[in-house]
């Protein structure tokens, strides 16, 4: 009892010293929320559902050979999810009055304004009537603004962010607006066509006007508008664009108002954007590029900046059910993702949100009953003296690697086939011969003779853009979910593959299903993404955390 008095009179002592001294001890301040962002970096993985995921970080954690390896097996969207919160968001026409399943032109559009859309509308809301987007707003409070994609700058998704039209395919109009309006600081993607001359093939003044600006003839062959006007230049000297037209001239540029234009349609896809890599040949710019391009201009501005990166190409794949040239699509995009984490991780004034505007393709891995599994003895002791024989085939790692070793996109081995695309009279060994040329899973002639079928096209609609073909490629399931005419001969192809690669598809257009969802900055904004959600609730959130 006196030893336990002594103790406590020894603490009391201690503490009245402690509140009697001058050196009073005080908690740390509270770090004060942040409730509003200087910047806001939107990134969309077009057609990247969680399958599409999956396959990335499957390849990438366990592929024998993964080009990941060096990273500690960790991709740029997975640093963004350990730093950052993830989430779901549903993308299809929002409302009551909505429909079941999303284009990329409404999704994007409900993205881009925070209200329902319609189905291939273009920054409009699902009545028709015009919408500000949160680039417009942005812009509207002096905020830079940007568009990157590796599609054309005029397709669904960028158009969606600074356009307003009643359908996705009036691209030349989208054009038109995308210059005289005045909201995008920064253009870089594709898309040239649709900026030329009608006549631009054989105007010989036209051409050399290009040429003097610096376009290679790659970037101006052929056009899409139905008039002689030259929007390159029109941007040029009406609206006082500074112009980009291949990697080299990108880098040079110190402009902050900037449109590059680097393939007359499409950019390079992702298996020939790898290969040009390797050796160092590379003449347009990556999506990687044209990110880091727009992050130095954009950020230029003391106000801040809205930025929209799309990694569209990972959509085009999956319509035609190329899981190879996905995956290099995959990591295209991913490239991107981490260029801008490395801009990123260190700040508290942007927010950056990465998501997709669909699945496309209902794309998965399977197990299947082709090419069963040998028997094994393992040691562990509770096998009982059984072998180790799984009843299905599971499907090994290193059909990663083999996927990602495809050397040509399915569109490749159609051009290998016929190079006018007439599939009419192909055979079974020009189909297989194609696909052993670029694929590490090898066909015979009889495994690839489905490519070679055609039929009616029961589904004829006169004057339609795809069903007015009288013949269409056959399917013979589900072929009311494959629409692009003769382009199904890529999904035949898909199908051919299927059982060698465990991988399925259920679909040539999109699905439905929910979207995967990043966020990183300020903990305070960023854990309102970590729910299921609507893109319409996406974009809300965007400006009530930037406007």
């Amino acid at each position: 009892m006196i030893k336990h008095s002594v103790l406590m009179l020894a603490v009391s002592s201690v503490l009245l010293s402690a509140c009697n001294s001058t050196s009073v001890v005080t908690a740390p301040e509270a770090t004060p929320e942040i409730n509003k962002v200087k910047n806001v970096i939107l990134m969309i993985g077009d057609g990247m559902g969680p399958q599409q995921v999956g396959l990335l970080e499957e390849y990438a954690q366990r592929a024998p050979h993964s080009i990941y390896n060096d990273k500690n097996n960790k991709t740029a969207l997975s640093t963004f999810a350990d730093a950052g919160q993830m989430g779901l968001s549903l993308g299809a026409p929002y409302g009551s009055n909505g429909s079941l399943v999303v284009d990329s032109a409404c999704s994007a559009t409900q993205l881009a304004t925070g209200v329902a859309a319609g189905s291939e509308m273009i920054g409009l809301d699902d009545q028709g009537n015009i919408v500000e987007t949160i680039l417009e707003k942005a812009k509207a409070q002096g905020k830079a603004t940007g568009l990157v994609s590796d599609t054309r700058i005029t397709h669904a998704t960028p158009a969606a962010f600074a356009a307003h039209q009643p359908h996705r395919s009036y691209e030349a109009k989208i054009a038109e607006q995308l210059i005289a309006s005045g909201s995008v600081d920064v253009m870089l993607s594709g898309g040239a066509r649709v900026f030329l001359p009608a006549d631009i093939k054989t105007n010989q003044d036209s051409r050399a006007k290009m040429a003097a600006l610096g376009a290679p003839d790659s970037v101006y062959k052929k056009s899409k508008r139905k008039d002689q006007r030259n929007l390159v230049l029109e941007a040029k000297d009406q609206y006082g664009y500074s112009l980009a037209f291949d990697k080299a001239q990108l880098a040079a540029s110190d402009s902050t108002k900037l449109l590059g234009l680097f393939a007359n349609s499409g950019m390079a896809d992702g298996i020939a954007y790898t290969a040009c890599k390797k050796d160092n040949s590379c003449t347009q710019p990556s999506l990687r590029d044209m990110t880091i391009k727009a992050l130095d201009v954009l950020s230029k501005d003391e106000d801040g900046f809205f930025l929209m990166i799309e990694g569209g190409q990972i959509d085009w794949a999956g319509h035609v059910n190329d899981a190879g040239w996905m995956l290099h699509e995959l990591v295209k995009f991913d490239e991107a993702v981490a260029a801008v984490y490395e801009w990123v991780k260190d700040r508290d004034d942007t927010l950056v949100v990465i998501t997709a505007d669909h699945e496309t393709g209902s794309f998965g891995f399977s197990y299947s009953r082709n090419n069963l599994p040998e028997a094994q003895q393992l040691t562990g002791n509770g096998m009982q003296g059984k072998e180790y024989k799984p009843n299905f085939n599971f499907g090994e790692l290193s059909q990663l690697d083999k996927l990602y070793a495809q050397s040509g996109t399915f569109y490749a081995m159609m051009d290998q086939v016929n190079a006018d695309w007439d599939f009419t009279n192909t055979t079974g060994q020009q189909w297989a011969d194609a696909i052993n040329n670029y694929s590490e899973f090898k066909v015979t002639p009889e495994q690839a003779k489905p490519v070679t079928q055609r039929e009616e096209n029961e589904y004829y609609v006169e004057g339609h853009k795809y069903l007015s073909a009288k013949e269409f490629p056959k399917v013979n399931d589900f072929k009311e979910f494959f629409v692009y005419g003769d382009e199904i001969h890529a999904n035949l192809i898909g199908r051919v593959l299927g059982a060698s690669q465990n991988v399925v598809w259920g679909t040539g257009t999109h699905t439905a299903a929910p979207l995967p969802v990043y966020a990183f900055g300020p903990d305070n904004i960023t854990k309102q993404f970590s729910t299921m959600q609507h893109h319409v609730e996406l974009n809300q959130k965007m400006v009530n955390a930037f406007l």
